[in-house]
């Protein structure tokens, strides 16, 4: 591997060409060496605007590329499963959208295939690698709120006049738990360190929109009584909140998966004193992602265990499936390892 991270991008969809290919060239780590696209002339378009050396008209070209270290795919959900595992045979690290699968056997294949090829593999959640969240971390075990009780988190917008959009195609994994869902769900695990037990989710289903679960929301239990509230949908007012429940105090962090440099501080309340703002340290969460996932690349420790991945697809389909049964759903115990 050069001293530099060599990214072949597998898609030219919006997130790539807005969020993580503009982070990476900013990055101290990585460089864009190839994209690729079922459409030469627009994988030679984007190639043209990034000032990319090379351009595919198909991703096995991109994957049998030797100066491609690592790949980064943004495809539609539907389509992770192939090409991660496509791209972990062809000895490439793997950085794939979120959710990672359609379901938790998927990703654990995934997972599989990327630990058998001795690869990397990372789910881009990009806000987990914010300066923030380890501000927030570091908070809560230094005892900043007591012991944690329990999270509320929402992340919610309205899009459905866009009928045609991809989100809105229940085979290729659409809905609002796979879409933004996945954010406040894979926050409580992140935070509190562990796996839940059970979920109980309601939902929304719209025949206008595929019959994808257009608002959800739930309950999700952890171990010792602690709790997850959420809500998410794609029709409905636009926000996004997050709050940590402890014993003697209280996070309450604005904007919490998409903040940038601006939109870094949260608040602290804890108990029989005013509300304190803690300042937070900006950051493009992007850039700090592509550093992050160089570094682990390089064989450096990841910020969640290889397992992660496969776990909180494990919620998220118990999540669905219990809003489509309209019942309680219990979880397997699951290693993160």
């Amino acid at each position: 591997m050069s001293t530099k991270l060599r990214w072949g991008i597998l898609g030219c969809a919006q997130i790539a060409t807005n969020a993580v290919m503009p982070a990476i060239q900013a990055s101290s780590s990585g460089t864009l060496a190839a994209i690729a696209s079922r459409r030469l002339e627009k994988s030679r378009e984007v190639a043209g605007q990034f000032g990319i050396g090379r351009a595919y008209g198909s991703y096995e070209e991109l994957l049998a590329d030797p100066e491609v270290d690592a790949v980064y795919i943004p495809l539609p959900n539907h389509l992770h499963r192939e090409w991660v595992i496509r791209a972990a045979e062809a000895g490439k690290h793997v950085l794939c959208e979120k959710p990672l699968a359609l379901t938790a056997a998927e990703a654990g294949e995934m997972v599989e295939a990327c630990r058998k090829a001795g690869v990397h593999l990372a789910e881009a959640f990009m806000y987990r690698h914010h300066p923030r969240m380890k501000q927030v971390r570091e908070l809560i075990a230094d005892g900043a709120i007591g012991e944690i009780r329990g999270f509320r988190g929402a992340f919610t917008y309205n899009d459905a006049e866009d009928t045609g959009n991809i989100r809105f195609r229940a085979e290729w994994g659409g809905g609002s738990i796979y879409d933004v869902g996945c954010y406040p769900m894979s926050a409580a695990r992140f935070l509190l360190g562990a796996e839940p037990e059970a979920v109980t989710a309601h939902a929304r289903f719209s025949p206008e929109h595929g019959g994808v679960d257009m608002m959800t929301s739930g309950l999700v239990e952890f171990p010792g009584g602690v709790s997850l509230i959420f809500d998410c949908g794609m029709w409905a007012s636009n926000r996004q909140e997050l709050e940590i429940l402890g014993t003697t105090g209280r996070l309450y962090l604005p904007m919490p998966f998409n903040a940038r440099e601006e939109d870094a501080d949260f608040e602290w309340i804890r108990d029989g004193a005013d509300r304190e703002t803690v300042r937070g340290i900006g950051a493009n969460p992007y850039v700090r992602q592509a550093d992050d996932f160089a570094a682990a690349a390089g064989g450096a420790a990841p910020i969640v265990s290889p397992g992660d991945p496969a776990a909180n697809m494990a919620l998220l389909e118990a999540c669905l499936k219990s809003a489509r049964e309209r019942r309680r759903v219990e979880l397997v115990p699951r290693s993160r390892i």
